[in-house]
């Protein structure tokens, strides 16, 4: 499918139809969407986020690695997030009912590719149109983010993430990034230019984490809520 054909295809969907309608009456479908998120989002507590590539396939290690380490996070009383759709995302929920734990899904309809996954708990399944409501309902729900490889999804939901802890406009919470092979030379990157020309400083480093198994990354979970009087399900 061409770049044109995706075009033809949203603007042809009754849904996107409507999303272009006045700017005026647009402001109410964001409402609603913040509305039902928060009131659905309020009764499941927070959990833990996974993010990561929708192409993943299932024979994928990462994809292993992701139902591995969201299997563990339930089994230690954490729920799970994920954006309920194919890939990393499955993977997460998959991960979440095999541990018997909260399986949420936050999915956003597009014109191709998305589709919530069979994993995500029926009540627990919310569907956008904005991906910036979509994205403030992980942030103000989630006790840490965990990021597999992904593409740009992924890299515009942890960076906002990390600008906002950055910046204080939310509580610092775990952000961890798995798998060296895929994300160090990012890492090396942050810290050999940015930190090099001074547009981060050294306690910015400190707001994420590298690891490589499920077993670190939920360690670093524990570790940081044993902190806090907040503990697993909430």
């Amino acid at each position: 499918m061409t770049n044109e054909d995706k075009i033809r295809l949203a603007f042809a969907d009754k849904d996107w139809q409507e999303i272009k309608a006045g700017d005026s009456w647009q402001i109410f479908k964001i409402m609603s969407e913040f509305v039902e998120g928060f009131e659905k989002m309020a009764k499941i507590g927070p959990c833990v986020s996974v993010f990561g590539s929708a192409r993943t396939k299932a024979d994928n290690k990462y994809y292993k690695l992701a139902a591995e380490i969201a299997e563990k996070l339930c089994k230690e009383g954490y729920g799970v997030i994920s954006g309920g759709g194919p890939g990393i995302m499955e993977a997460a929920n998959k991960g979440a009912q095999a541990g018997k734990g909260k399986s949420v899904g936050l999915n956003i309809r597009l014109p191709f590719e998305q589709y919530a996954n069979k994993y995500v708990d029926f009540d627990k399944l919310v569907t956008f149109d904005y991906f910036f409501v979509r994205k403030t309902i992980f942030l103000k729900y989630s006790q840490g983010f965990i990021a597999m490889p992904g593409g740009f999804g992924t890299l515009d939901e942890l960076f906002e993430a990390l600008t906002l802890v950055q910046t204080y406009k939310i509580a610092e919470f775990p952000v961890i990034f798995v798998g060296r092979e895929y994300w160090g030379g990012l890492i090396d990157w942050i810290k050999d230019t940015m930190l090099k020309e001074g547009n981060i400083n050294e306690n910015d480093l400190k707001l994420f984490h590298l690891v490589d198994t499920a077993d670190e990354a939920v360690q670093i979970i524990n570790d940081f809520y044993s902190r806090y009087i907040l503990k697993p399900n909430f």
